[in-house]
């Protein structure tokens, strides 16, 4: 899967998440470019992620994320353990 395959996930994932069709995400995009984006939806986003890709992420990762940008980056290069 190439990085951008991985982005357009992601903004499917982001948009089911948050309920909302017309949101576009960035690799800057950031807790603080979403209003609704909270810790709980901060669970809800990683957990739906990993389902999706097959991988868990490890809690000092996910507090290391900064931006959509890290994760996708993370996930391009299988940072991440597979749970395949």
């Amino acid at each position: 899967m190439s990085r951008d395959e991985i982005l357009n996930k992601m903004q499917d994932i982001f948009r089911e998440n948050f309920d909302d069709d017309t949101l576009v995400i960035t690799d800057s995009t950031s807790a603080a470019d979403i209003e609704e984006w909270d810790s709980l939806e901060q669970i809800c986003l990683i957990e739906t992620t990993q389902s999706y890709f097959k991988i868990k992420i490890p809690v000092k990762d996910v507090v290391a994320l900064r931006n959509v940008g890290d994760l996708v980056d993370g996930i391009f290069s299988n940072k991440y353990v597979s749970t395949k």
